[in-house]
């Protein structure tokens, strides 16, 4: 069993039962997914960004990621409707759990001059997105074979409620939030 799923089922579903009053297990929130979201802009030129970036998705979440595409068509950004522009990977049970221990206990400390993530970026409905600007803050991608430099988002989808309760259940996984 997970390190942090151990920690879940004895340490963080007591301390949110008791703090916000559940009277049944099952109402305390939990994490459901990650999603890993990647935009690649330049894949309307050139479609080989897109699989660097797909393979750079790859190697970080240990999932093969789907290809997004363009819900329409932007002329401004020379996008048509249909044409790749990303990918994604969704991480559940297990792989989720993997991810989220290497993302606190690995990842996040090798940002430079990091101070936290901000307490500010959940919807209002319980979920958390956390934006990077760069991939190579994660130990499998090599510095050399790196095509070129790109954020992700980060999404944390759990079931709470409230922005209180998602909080407090990050928190409680140890989520480096600020002060």
């Amino acid at each position: 069993m997970n390190r942090l799923k151990a920690k879940y089922k004895e340490e963080i579903v007591p301390s949110l039962q008791k703090k916000y009053n559940y009277t049944s297990v099952m109402e305390v929130p939990k994490l459901e997914k990650i999603v890993i979201n990647m935009g690649v802009g330049d894949a309307a030129q050139n479609s080989k960004m897109l699989d660097a970036a797909m393979a750079d998705l790859e190697l970080i979440s240990g999932q093969k990621p789907v290809m997004t595409k363009a819900k329409k068509a932007i002329a401004g950004f020379k996008i048509r409707e249909g044409q790749p522009i990303g990918c994604k990977v969704t991480l559940r049970g297990e792989n989720m759990y993997n991810f989220l221990d290497k993302l606190i206990s690995i990842t996040l400390p090798r940002v430079r001059d990091f101070r936290g993530i901000s307490n500010r970026s959940f919807d209002g409905r319980g979920n958390y997105t956390l934006g990077l600007t760069e991939q190579l803050i994660f130990s499998e991608i090599e510095f050399d074979n790196v095509v070129k430099v790109r954020g992700m988002d980060i999404v944390f989808v759990t079931t709470a409620k409230t922005n209180e309760e998602a909080y407090d259940l990050l928190k409680g996984f140890g989520m480096p939030f600020k002060n």
